[in-house]
């Protein structure tokens, strides 16, 4: 099982970004995906989970309405497009396989002027 964050960099606040993770050594299309974060001092916390069988989406409450989690089983990939970002939520960002327990590498996003 492998995990490849991309998209991260440097945003500014009320700015979008879109990341992507993109997966092998599974069949994607079957589980269910999630996205989480780690801010600097802090421990990693949920942000968005989206299912494998209607593709069913919940989310943090300190991002609904602004982030919004997707998937594209034809490309192996998930997605976290991130709308209004705050400089709060500059963190490492990381796709997981709850079923496995495995991490990518993540990606950095960090939001500042």
């Amino acid at each position: 099982v492998q995990l490849v964050e991309s998209g991260g960099g440097l945003v500014q606040p009320g700015g979008s970004r879109r990341l992507s993770c993109t997966a092998s050594g599974f069949t994607f299309s079957s589980y269910t995906m999630s996205w989480h974060r780690q801010a600097p001092g802090k421990e990693r916390e949920l942000v968005a989970v989206i299912t494998s069988v209607g593709g069913r989406t919940n989310y943090a409450d300190s991002v609904k309405g602004r982030l919004t989690i997707s998937r594209d089983n034809a490309k192996n990939t998930v997605y976290l497009q991130m709308n209004s970002l705050k400089p709060e939520e500059t963190a490492v960002y990381y796709c997981n396989v709850p079923s496995f327990g495995t991490w990518g590498q993540g990606t950095q996003v960090a939001v500042s002027s």
